[in-house]
């Protein structure tokens, strides 16, 4: 036990902006690469097991907002450290109960590499177990957002969907967006740069100004 502890501390956990650490691994789909990913956008999430209810409401949640990921060039990639042929026969279960088709893979990740390479365990909470972590890897294959939550408390699928949104939004038009932001929605304008560009913002007409600091747009 205390030797899990200190190759777990060992490990260094990937920050937002970091690359994504490269990965081969088994899945219920066969083998995968991060590399097959490439020019895509991935939504690479963990669950703490398979056959356990409040990840099972979760497969059925990520099913649910799949298409419209993909409609946004946006893959989904499960991962636990069940085997291949748990993996089959939860979902196989989950098809029958629910009439949800599950179409994402989900990474059998039985010797831990990847889950310790993305820090999905959290010792203090669980060490045979992979916690609830969302990880947004652009089509760089850059991390752009990470997400934790407890072994108890299942994931808000619209808020990974509007997250992925949101990102893709800031790339696209170059600003940022405001609390509780959906799509349609004003987005927030960079700050001024300077003394000058501060006092001539108020005179700009495409923007919906409310202080020198804080402007919105349409982007619609």
């Amino acid at each position: 036990m205390a030797q899990f502890d200190t190759e777990v501390s060992q490990v260094t956990m990937p920050r937002i902006g970091d690359r994504a650490p490269y990965f081969e691994a088994p899945t219920n789909h066969g083998n995968i690469s991060l590399k097959d990913y490439k020019g895509k956008w991935l939504v690479l999430f963990s669950h703490p097991s398979d056959f356990t209810p409040v990840c099972t409401t979760e497969f059925v949640g990520f099913q649910e907002i799949y298409p419209e990921l993909h409609q946004l060039n946006t893959e989904l990639l499960g991962l636990s450290v069940d085997s291949v042929n748990s993996h089959i026969a939860w979902i196989r279960s989950i098809e029958e109960n629910f009439n949800t088709s599950i179409e994402f893979p989900v990474i059998a990740d039985l010797d831990k590499e990847v889950s310790m390479k993305y820090g999905m365990i959290m010792p203090g909470e669980s060490q045979v177990e992979t916690s609830r972590a969302v990880f947004v890897i652009d089509d760089q294959q850059k991390i752009r957002s990470i997400i934790y939550y407890p072994l108890t408390t299942g994931r808000n699928m619209q808020e990974i969907l509007r997250l992925v949104k949101a990102l893709q939004t800031t790339d696209e038009h170059g600003v940022s967006t405001p609390a509780n932001w959906q799509e349609g929605d004003k987005a927030v304008v960079s700050p001024p740069k300077s003394q000058e560009e501060a006092a001539k913002r108020s005179e700009q007409e495409d923007i919906d100004y409310i202080d020198w600091y804080i402007s919105k747009k349409d982007i619609t």
